[in-house]
Formats: C-alpha cells, structure tokens, sequence
C-alpha cells in the first residue's frame, strides 16, 4: 500500500513539474523531493537551515513580547515593535517629528541566536532596525545598527539572501530589488548543497538522473559547498561575469567567488577567527594531524540536527573516531562533574560570543586544546599579499586580476597597506583591460579625485553599464565640474532611477538644483526624498523652511 501511495505521489508531482513553466536552470523545488526522499526531507526541515527563512505569518510568534521599544542612543528618536491584527510593525519616530512605520514580512533565521526580519518597499527589501534574541528573549537593535541609525534603509542585498533563503529572485544591478515573488523558495532547499534536481527528477522510472552527493565528493570539493556560506573571509569577491546563483555544488567554489583573508599576526586575539568555520577548521591541530581527512562532512549531516544531550553524545562519538576516553587529560570523575558530563565539544568548541552580531553565539571550529590557545599566524601563499581561502584543492590558480582589484578596492578602506597594490594593479589593468567597466570606473573615480575631469568623464560614460551609485555620483561631479549642468542632472536622475532608495544619490541632486536655482524642481526633489527618509532631520527642515 505504502508503494503505491508513494507512486502515486511521484506521478503526481512530476505531473505538477510538467504542468509548470520549466526552470531554466533546472531547479524543480525541495517539495518535489519529497516524493523519493521523505524521511530526509522531514529531518531536513527540523533543523536550523531547514527553516531558515519563513513568510512572518507562518511563525510561532508566542515567545514574543507583543510589544517593545527601544531607544536610539541619545537622539531623542525610538524605535517601537508592536503586533497588531495579527501582523507585525516596526516604527521609528521622533515625538512631535515624524512616525515612519512599516509591516514585517520575512523572518530571516532559524531562532538558534534569534530573528531578523525584511520589510518590502516596492519591489525592495530592507531590513527592520529590530530583532528578536532568542538568548535573552526580547527585541533589541539588528545587527548593523548598533553605532548608526540606518532606520528602514538598509537594504537586503543578493550577497546576503544568497545564503540565508533556498532562491532568492534579485533584480540584476540593483541593490535590494527583487522580482515579484522574490524567492522561489523561502528556507534553504535541498538542490542548494545537491544542485538543480530537473534531470534527476525526469529520469523517473529509470536510472536516476544525475544528481550532487555531497558524501561523494572529494573532501575539499564537498566543503566548497558549506564554505559558500559559512565562510566570511575579510572579503568575498564575485569573479568576473559572475552572480551568487551561478555557483553549482560539485564545482569549485574559487569559480564562482573568490574569498580572501588578510594574514593573522602570530598571537591573535581570541575570537578572531570567529564566522571563519571553514579556515578555523584547517588551523586547527586536529586538521593538520589527520592528513586532510577531517572535513565538515566528518562531524556534521546537514540533513540531521542533534540538540540538547544528544548533541553531546553524537558529537562526542565523532571525537572518539580518531581520539580514545584516554585521550583526555582532565580524570574522568572530573568529566562526569560538568554540567552536561563528558562535553567534548563544550570544552574544545565551545560558544563564543560574537562581536558582530549582539547576544548571539557560534562554535570555535579551531578545536583548540584549552581556552586560552592563541590563534596561530597565518602567511599570504602567493605575491599579492593575501590568503585566498577557498583555493581548490590541490591547484595553484592564478586570481583573475579583476578580481584582485576589487579585492583591494574592498580591503584598502580598513587595511591602508593596500592602497599601494591597488594603485600599481589598476595602472596595469589600465593597459590589459581598460575597457572593462569596473576598470573604467576606477580610472574614473582617481581622475576625478585628481581633479582630471574631462578624463574622468570619459572613464566614467565608459562604466555607466555598472549602474553603481558611485559612478553616477562621479560622473554627475564630473559633469557639474566641468559646468555641464544639464548632463550632471541627468546623470544623477539615471542614478536615482536604478537606485531609488539611496539617500546620497537624492540628496545630491537636491544640491545640484539648488546651485542652479532651479528651486521648484529642488522642492519637489526634497518632498519625494523626505517620503522615503523622514528621519533625515537636515532635509525635513530644510523642506519645511522653503516650503513657509
């Protein structure tokens, strides 16, 4: 009976996936495995990724407080959470000012450490200033926003719904836009580590088409896949002609996105290898004595979650795989004292608390030996002065000089060394590729900050096809220098185009109106940019001066 039913419900959902529009890249959907893979796919969803996003009005509200505020440092303003018609808002006000508020649509995480939630502007998503902490079980600013008042500003980028929903549905070149719906699947899915299932799927009845199987892969090939997410990196740069959906598993990650570590100092601090799961795993002593075949997949099935005594005593007989009872140092009877007894992980992966994201935790993956071992130096393995990370195994490839440039752009802010390399790169690509867009936008930006305007207005029409909010701000300053104001106007209205949410963009058009005493215009500007930021309170009194 059992076989039947389940035929029938093959056909079915195969029938369903003919019915459908096919998906061009072969992705049928985690519903429609199902239908082989029962077992799996409920133990799947009852872990952390299994659900790590959901519609708000699909989730168990009930250990929320129905109602909290927060202040917003010294400034008078308060942010405010509150449910109501059984949906959710979150506000921000200043008494007497304004109100801004807005409904909360997606809740982003799986409640190990807590939620973050998307509201939807338009076609945009941003995220709420508000998060729920499961660890202290109140609201408390989001991660981000706790030395800036980002407000309902910040948007919700392809770099970060890549890994944190199954298929996000990003609008290309646009920050924070996305298609109607946008996701084709809310939490993390099964052809996320497996790939896209379509070929799998259609050879029903016979030998089953190819599908990724992680436990088949080699090692390093197979963590590619955890390293997409849940390696940080100190930058992670797309390779050229790339997006985050274009990265399949079973194939290098470094194809796809390169991730790059500036090298730690001999003796770094406690904690810096904190979101570094991957890289903290390989320094650590357990990697290096088993020869390489410690890898994630030795500890963790990504289709199965321990919790509570279980995970100590499942993660306890992954330890004892290679190590012995004996192995310990601390006496047994001391062991059996702690509370849970026996931990392995909690003394030698234990929670640390993450300095980044407030009152949450994440596993030390370094495994050290004690609590107070440092984190061990680390050296650059090529010229250019960094670490790439997700280097395939066994391979020396050469970082596309593109890409090595945008490494530097990123870097250069908050590690000055190097501005040098990034100077000496650009002016070799100046040469090899001066007519890539991002070279041309590079070129553009020093030339303009050089005073070089007629030169950097060439660069800068060059890199127009990147539709970047730096590039139209350039080129519009460009322009507005050279006193081409009708073409720094339209500049800044293209800009404004691709980029309705950003403030600089607005703003600087605002200003361009007003130095060419195009004052009606200037005021329109005004009202439509403080309808989307009312807590600018620079414009909003602007506005109401011009306005009496």
């Amino acid at each position: 009976m059992r076989t039947v039913s389940r035929s029938l419900f093959l056909l079915s959902a195969v029938g369903l996936l003919a019915l459908a529009a096919p998906d061009p890249a072969g992705y049928v959907g985690s519903k429609t495995c199902f239908g082989c893979h029962q077992d799996i796919y409920r133990s799947f969803t009852q872990t952390d990724m299994g659900h790590s996003m959901r519609l708000l009005s699909e989730l168990d509200t009930s250990s929320f407080l129905r109602e909290s505020t927060v202040p917003v440092g010294s400034s008078g303003r308060i942010l405010r959470v509150f449910q109501e018609q059984n949906a959710w808002h979150q506000s921000e006000t200043e008494p007497n000012v304004f109100l801004e508020e807005h409904k909360l649509e997606y809740a982003v995480g799986s409640g190990a450490n807590g939620f973050t939630f998307l509201i939807r502007r338009g076609n945009y998503l941003f995220q709420a200033p508000l998060s729920f902490y499961s660890k202290i079980g109140k609201w408390d600013l989001s991660p981000g926003y706790e030395t800036v008042d980002l407000g309902f500003t910040r948007a919700a980028p392809e770099a970060c719904l890549a890994c944190h929903s199954g298929r996000a549905r990003p609008v290309p070149r646009r920050n924070g836009e996305y298609l109607d719906p946008p996701f084709e699947e809310l939490s993390i899915g099964c052809e996320n580590c497996h790939g896209p299932g379509a070929s799998h799927v259609n050879a029903l009845g016979r030998k089953p088409g190819e599908i990724v199987n992680p436990a088949k892969l080699p090692a390093r090939l197979a963590e590619d896949i955890c390293m997409n997410c849940h390696q940080r990196g100190d930058t992670r740069v797309l390779q050229p002609g790339k997006r985050f959906a274009d990265f399949r598993p079973g194939e290098p990650l470094f194809q796809t996105l390169a991730i790059f570590k500036v090298p730690a100092a001999s003796g770094g601090r406690e904690g810096d290898d904190l979101l570094e799961h991957d890289a903290a795993m390989k320094a650590s002593r357990c990697f290096r004595s088993s020869g390489g075949k410690l890898s994630c997949f030795t500890c963790h099935d990504p289709h199965v979650q321990p919790r509570g005594a279980q995970a100590v005593s499942f993660f306890r007989a992954k330890c004892l795989t290679c190590h012995t009872d004996a192995s310990c140092r601390l006496p047994r009877s001391v062991r059996l004292e702690k509370n849970p007894p026996d931990d392995c992980i909690g003394c030698h992966m234990p929670k640390r608390s993450v300095a980044l994201i407030s009152h949450s935790a994440l596993t030390n993956h370094r495994i050290p030996a004690s609590a107070d071992s440092r984190v061990p130096e680390s050296t650059p393995e090529s010229d250019n002065g960094l670490i790439l990370i997700d280097r395939p195994y066994g391979q020396n490839p050469s970082v596309p000089p593109l890409t090595l440039l945008r490494a530097y752009a990123e870097l250069a802010p908050r590690f000055p060394a190097y501005q040098n390399s990034y100077l000496a790169l650009l002016l070799h690509l100046s040469q090899t590729d001066a007519k890539d867009p991002f070279v041309q936008a590079a070129l553009g930006h020093k030339a303009l900050a050089e005073g070089n305007n007629e030169q950097a207005l060439a660069y800068l029409s060059a890199a127009l096809p990147l539709e970047d909010p730096t590039v139209y701000l350039d080129i519009a300053k460009a322009a507005s220098n050279l006193s081409h104001s009708d073409e720094a106007l339209a500049y800044l209205k293209s800009g404004v185009e691709a980029d309705p949410f950003n403030p600089t963009l607005q703003k600087t058009l605002i200003l361009e109106y007003i130095n060419l005493k195009r004052y009606a215009e200037a005021h329109q500007a005004m009202e439509q940019y403080v309808n989307s930021f009312p807590g600018d309170t620079f414009m909003r009194n602007l506005l109401s001066r011009v306005s009496n």
